[in-house]
This record gives C-alpha cells, structure tokens and sequence, in this order.
C-alpha cells in the first residue's frame, strides 16, 4: 500500500486540535545540544518521506480554504515536499555532511584565518519560519588547513534543518574543532529571526549575535581581533 493511501485513513481528534501555550508560545528555548533526531528518522526513503508530506501539506493548504483546482496552487503540496527533503530541510540527513579534505599547512601560516560574511538560511524550530543570517568563522592552523568553500559547507549543512540559533553556533564550532583537531576555534552568528520580524512582536530591526570561543580564542586580544576584523 502506497504512503498516501495509508495516510488517507487518518483522521485527527478533536482533543489534538488544542494547543498548548506552553508549547507554542513565544519563549526562546532549545532542549538539546544535538538536533533532537529520531532513532527511525531515515527508515524512510526520501520518496517515501516526499509522499506523506505532501499528502499532509495539501491537507493544511485544504484546511485553510484554498482551492487546490487552481492552476498556481495545485502543484504546491508537491513542491513544498521536495523543498522540505531535498533542500532547506537537507541538512537532516547525515548522507548529505560535506566530505571535507585537508591539506599541509605548507605555507607554514600560523596566524588567524577567519572567513567571515557567510550567508546562511535556517528555519526556527519553534515556528517553522526562516533564520536568515551570517556566520563569522575563524580558526589557527594545528598543521593542517581546510579550503574555504568547505566552511562555507558546513554553515550550510548544519542551517539546513530546523534550528535555533545557540545550536547551529555550537554545532559549527565543534564540527570544525573535530575535523581541524584543534581547540583554537570562533564562531559568530549575527541573523535575523522571522519569527520575531514577521511574527508575533513584529519587530522588522532588532536581530540576534551568539558566539563560540575556544582556545587561543579565550584569550582577549585575540578574540577582539577576530571582532575587529568581522565587524569592520
């Protein structure tokens, strides 16, 4: 039996229609250091996992009135399902972590190597809405360096799943501590939340910093260093 003829024969509660303010209200927390995973999340195929979303979207889009006979929305539930699996959701799926090569820090550069401005897309966990941001990022050799368009691979891959902004800033961080084998790692993450923009208190200018420092990173002057040459 084919996904969407197993889904057809659900039929919710009236009792889960009620919404807990305690769940869905508006305070920012987050329960784990890693996304919260289930054990059976990839039993699924991607296929599989495209069908019943799109079978549930066009129940959401059906529920608020639309018509899904018209040309522009009739393909929408489908649409919304590859982008969910296939794209800003990706980063769910451990088949999609960047392979990422090093290489002998040759020119024997000991000095700071930051890259910074790198923009990233997330969404909020709480709400399901964009995080639209850029992450500062910077490390000291440990003998060994990684190219740049490999940083800019791990923003993405780890903003690409269902986010709060503490997480992704730590999750960054230690990815790149455990592949570069060092401790000398920064991190900052300057975005702004849909949730708060869009949203609820609507405010269009505030936005959000977090930051992570290890290392040599610790120590003041290097740390306003880095500062200096994010924020410049």
């Amino acid at each position: 039996m084919k996904p969407k003829e197993i889904l057809l024969n659900i039929q919710p509660r009236e009792s889960e229609f009620k919404l807990n303010s305690d769940l869905v209200g508006d305070e920012h927390i987050s329960t784990s250091y890693d996304t919260p995973i289930r054990p059976n999340a990839f039993d699924k195929s991607d296929l599989t996992k495209k069908n019943i979303i799109e079978f549930h979207f066009k129940q959401i889009m059906e529920t608020l009135g639309l018509d899904l006979n018209d040309d522009s929305l009739k393909g929408t539930p489908s649409r919304v399902a590859k982008m969910y699996v296939d794209e800003i959701f990706s980063g769910l799926n451990p088949r999609n972590k960047p392979s990422i090569s090093l290489f002998e820090n040759k020119y024997n550069y000991n000095s700071m190597l930051v890259e910074k401005d790198i923009t990233f897309y997330s969404n909020c966990e709480h709400h399901f809405v964009p995080i639209i941001g850029k992450a500062h990022v910077a490390y000291f050799s440990n003998g060994q360096v990684i190219g740049l368009s490999k940083i800019n691979r791990i923003v993405e891959y780890y903003a690409k799943r269902p986010q709060v902004q503490e997480r992704l800033t730590n999750q960054i961080a230690n990815e790149l501590k455990t592949i570069l084998k060092t401790q000398d790692v920064a991190v900052i993450i300057d975005a702004k939340h849909l949730c708060v923009s869009s949203r609820g208190i609507k405010d269009d200018s505030s936005s959000t910093t977090t930051s992570y420092y290890s290392g040599k990173f610790n120590d003041s002057e290097v740390k306003n260093e880095f500062l200096n040459y994010s924020f410049k």
